[in-house]
């Protein structure tokens, strides 16, 4: 049998028994299936190793798409949904797991959110295969946060987003926030917001095939 709930299908099969000439029905539930885990995720890429996007050494994976355009936005390359790479999100989750030394992930962009299928998806992997904190960052504000229909589910799997717009004359580049009306939303015990103090607000990455990755809040510009 394949039954259905919100997001996800859980599969499932009954067995007759009998028992002092009494039938009684038994559901023995084998799994839960998330229907964003079927899902492709358009990519803009992947930083395997940073600091200055979240608690302790982590990776990044930077969602390709986004329709808020925040003026001073420092990465305008991933607003266009038309490019990037679409990925499965298994194979993404498989990427980020085979990882060593890293204690979490962050999900930015781009607008991780305006993917919400396929981030529930990615989520879920993740969680299912470590123990990996997971950070995301959004353009929407808490309260749009609370209207959006994948908010139950984030709950359980995220243990932090940073909220809201970035608006350029409230600039504050410090703590994980690019501006002062931004704030973080702590969805688990793992961390307190001492924890985003120390976060450097930029940093440079020099990668393996010589390409220079900027990184951060407030990235440097070469």
């Amino acid at each position: 049998m394949v039954g259905f709930y919100p997001g996800k299908i859980i599969i499932a099969h009954f067995t007759r028994v009998k028992s002092s000439g009494i039938f009684t029905v038994e559901l023995k539930v084998h799994g839960i299936y998330n229907k964003g885990m079927e899902r492709s995720m358009r990519l803009h890429e992947i930083v395997p190793l940073t600091h200055a996007n979240g608690p302790g050494a982590r990776a990044c994976i930077w969602v390709q798409g986004c329709s808020l355009a925040c003026p001073g936005c420092f990465n305008p390359e991933t607003h266009d949904f038309g490019t990037g790479l679409l990925r499965s999100v298994a194979s993404i989750a498989e990427e980020i797991c085979s990882l060593a030394g890293i204690e979490g992930v962050t999900i930015s962009g781009g607008e991780p959110l305006q993917q919400p299928d396929a981030l529930i998806g990615l989520l879920s992997l993740i969680r299912e295969h470590g123990n990996l904190s997971v950070i995301i960052f959004s353009g929407f504000d808490k309260k749009e946060l609370e209207k959006m229909p994948c908010l139950g589910e984030l709950r359980q799997l995220v243990d932090a987003i940073v909220t809201g717009r970035y608006v350029e004359e409230k600039r504050l580049a410090e703590g994980l926030l690019g501006s002062s009306n931004q704030e973080i939303l702590l969805f688990s015990e793992r961390y307190s917001l001492n924890d985003f103090k120390p976060i450097p607000p930029a940093e440079v990455i020099i990668n393996a095939d010589g390409t220079i990755t900027l990184s951060g809040v407030d990235p440097i510009k070469l």
